[in-house]
């Protein structure tokens, strides 16, 4: 009930201000007798998907806990499973600012962050220090300077770093602000990718005695060719799930709006039908055997279950959870 007193007061100030002061103060309560301000029940709605156990099938996408340093109080709002990063073998700043806007009248958001985080290994250490109890997704990515042709050695130390303290490790091959990196979406650039994954799952799932799978998030952009491609390759490599969609580089529903022209990728309400679409269109080609995460302008229970009824197990959300709050955890979980 409070949340559009909350948001009026956010979204006067820079929208990466914003989110440092929120996040700031997410980190004072968690922990305290304050938590209360942000815990809320939730239903109970158990679901498997790639082997794991979730609490309920609404998680928090990756993005907005970048560094996982709010991950128990983000947890406290009754998200079935949160996902942190995107995380890089090192540091880095990321692009320079203003990188992050918001296209109010849309409810979409532009950014252009550019994986800026503090590195894997900060990462790992707040990840020990949680106390979260649904399942934590890690994402990670390769470092700006990384030659695309090497990407693979990033993605590789992140997953020898973050194995045993991940539910599943998400692999971002899909972000438009970094140069190079969709690139690896395709042909034998992603065999050869996947190869190298699954190859270092197995190595460590011997070493750690256990089994964490491996999601790989794709983006919205693809043409339908591209896609069958992209389904063909997971499901030859048994890769254990799919995330669609991250961001986009289509403006044609936001044209005319405040900062429609910033670069970067699009996300929130213009996103929803296109994303949704393309769900549809890997379950089509996937036919069941690989689930699908949806995510993707997801700001309400239909939009929700309209991500489930074209075929995906698990839904993220990330804008819409800006745009309408906590109390949007709650009613998708509830209703869904």
């Amino acid at each position: 009930m409070l949340y559009p007193f909350v948001r009026k007061a956010l979204f006067q100030l820079d929208p990466e201000r914003a989110h440092e002061f929120t996040f700031k103060q997410l980190r004072r309560i968690t922990g305290t007798p304050l938590e209360f301000l942000v815990r809320q029940s939730v239903a109970s709605k158990p679901v498997t998907c790639m082997g794991l156990s979730f609490k309920n099938p609404l998680g928090l996408a990756t993005g907005l806990d970048k560094d996982g340093e709010c991950i128990d109080a983000l947890g406290a709002m009754g998200f079935g499973f949160i996902e942190v990063g995107t995380v890089t073998p090192r540091a880095q700043s990321g692009n320079d600012k203003p990188r992050l806007f918001r296209l109010v009248e849309a409810e979409g958001l532009i950014n252009r962050m550019g994986f800026n985080n503090h590195g894997v290994d900060n990462l790992v250490e707040n990840v020990k220090k949680s106390h979260f109890g649904g399942v934590l997704g890690i994402n990670i990515g390769k470092n700006k300077d990384t030659p695309v042709e090497q990407g693979k050695d990033d993605y590789l130390i992140c997953m020898e770093k973050v194995y045993s303290y991940a539910g599943y490790i998400a692999i971002n091959i899909s972000s438009p602000n970094t140069p190079g990196l969709r690139t690896l979406q395709y042909g034998e650039a992603l065999d050869d990718l996947l190869t190298a994954i699954k190859a270092k799952q197995i190595e460590l799932q011997q070493k750690h005695h256990k089994y964490v799978p491996i999601a790989v998030k794709i983006a919205p952009d693809l043409s339908h060719e591209e896609l069958i491609q992209v389904a063909d390759s997971l499901v030859r490599h048994n890769i254990d799930g799919v995330i669609a969609t991250n961001t986009t580089l289509d403006r044609k529903l936001v044209n005319g709006f405040n900062y429609c022209d910033q670069t970067g990728g699009l996300s929130g309400r213009p996103l929803q039908l296109h994303s949704t679409e393309i769900v549809r269109q890997l379950s089509k080609e996937l036919q069941g055997r690989l689930p699908i995460i949806g995510v993707g302008g997801i700001d309400s229970v239909i939009a929700a279950r309209e991500k489930i009824d074209a075929g995906a197990s698990l839904v993220q959300i990330y804008s819409g959870f800006i745009f309408k709050g906590p109390g949007l955890i709650k009613d998708i979980v509830n209703y869904i």
